[in-house]
């Protein structure tokens, strides 16, 4: 459904929003999210180019989250590094079909919608906060405010 790309970047967003106020280096989100550090490191450069987080330079340099997690949805960063990709015209190029989608078609748009309406509904926040026995990632410390 997702690509491996957006997982890791899902991965490293919950990762700085479970420390939002820490700057984190490429090799300490690696590490905490299992990420490979080479890929990861371009996966932070599209974050930060969708402008969801920023990057720093220097001795206390790193990478933190642009907003507060509570207005960050995973539909936001879904759409930042592997946009989900609606079907509004035949895929085929068929004549007459245009806009007017054939049964299939119809539905496979309908599933992305269901998807596309829950990632939108879905924050970040909302991820680290909801009751559960694990946690995402639960291999790093949850920060406590």
């Amino acid at each position: 459904m997702i690509s491996q790309t957006t997982e890791y970047a899902l991965r490293a967003i919950v990762f700085l929003a479970d420390t939002p106020s820490v700057a984190h280096t490429a090799e300490s989100i690696a590490n905490g999210t299992k990420v490979p550090v080479g890929y990861l490191a371009k996966i932070m450069q599209g974050l930060a180019k969708a402008g969801l987080v920023t990057s720093q330079r220097g001795l206390y340099g790193g990478f933190t989250l642009v907003g507060p997690p509570k207005d960050l949805t995973v539909y936001a960063v879904v759409q930042a590094i592997d946009p989900i990709r609606r079907i509004t015209e035949c895929p085929l190029g068929l004549e007459g079909h245009g806009p007017n989608l054939c049964p299939l078609h119809r539905g496979l748009d309908n599933a992305m919608l269901a998807v596309e309406t829950a990632f939108k509904k879905l924050t970040i926040q909302h991820l680290l906060t909801q009751p559960q026995s694990t946690r995402p990632l639960c291999a790093f410390p949850r920060h406590e405010e």
